[in-house]
């Protein structure tokens, strides 16, 4: 995902607007925050009122048209900075905006939204404080905040921490990956247990509501039983969807 909170160097904007970064992340993950959005918000048709969902940094806006079945009767807005991932977004969303949680902040009206999708957002933010300030400020007063992110405390990340490996998930370099498995570099620069997750979204003005775990599509496949199976507790599956409700 690729929205930022504060106005970064020349060289960290080029890199999320490299066609190549990967701005999509894995579909189960997609499908279960989209079930815990639907539970929150109810049906958008019949007698219930269509709500407004707003997919912050929403990448190639694939996230967004998994959770679609489940959404039928919302407005889902993509908003990202990356002009090369809304280009790819509008393929999959009705309605796209480019904006920024930086100064001056995103262009809608305060309390204008009745949720916000955040779906592998916050690890790429220098400055997540001030991200989780505008999202507040855009959401109706008990909005839903649904908030995904990979787990520093993954199962397998124990594992190697103890083996004395660089953790899954995180990076030292922009440029090529060292002292972990894996390829990719997607340009992580925060990483989040549980517990911090928990308590930094609380300390931002909301009230968590529900902490669940989902799998991660980069597991070898060997291995994806068991991530499946971690993520029954929170504390050690791969990623986290954390559901909180604006105080």
């Amino acid at each position: 995902m690729t929205t930022t909170t504060h106005q970064p160097p020349k060289d960290l904007r080029d890199f999320y607007e490299d066609p190549a970064v990967p701005v999509a992340s894995g579909t189960p993950r997609s499908r279960r925050q989209a079930r815990m959005l639907a539970a929150a918000l109810g049906p958008g048709t019949g007698t219930h009122t269509t709500r407004t969902v707003l997919d912050i940094g929403c990448g190639d806006g694939t996230a967004a048209a998994t959770a679609a079945p489940l959404l039928t009767g919302h407005r889902v807005i993509g908003v990202d900075w990356s002009q090369d991932a809304l280009r790819r977004a509008r393929a999959h969303l009705t309605h796209t905006i480019r904006g920024e949680l930086t100064s001056p902040g995103l262009p809608f009206a305060t309390g204008c939204a009745d949720a916000v999708l955040f779906s592998e957002v916050i690890e790429h933010l220098v400055d997540p404080d001030a991200a989780l300030e505008e999202i507040r400020r855009v959401l109706c007063p008990g909005g839903h905040l649904m908030l995904s992110t990979p787990n520093l405390a993954a199962w397998y990340n124990r594992a190697l921490l103890l083996a004395g490996v660089q953790p899954v998930f995180s990076e030292v370099s922009l440029r090529a990956i060292h002292g972990r498995p894996g390829k990719e570099v997607v340009g992580h620069l925060r990483l989040y247990t549980p517990r911090a997750l928990r308590e930094f979204v609380a300390a931002a003005g909301f009230e968590v509501v529900r902490l669940e775990g989902a799998p991660f599509h980069g597991v070898p496949r060997a291995l994806r039983p068991l991530d499946r199976l971690a993520c029954a507790r929170p504390s050690l599956a791969s990623i986290l969807l954390l559901h909180a409700r604006k105080t």
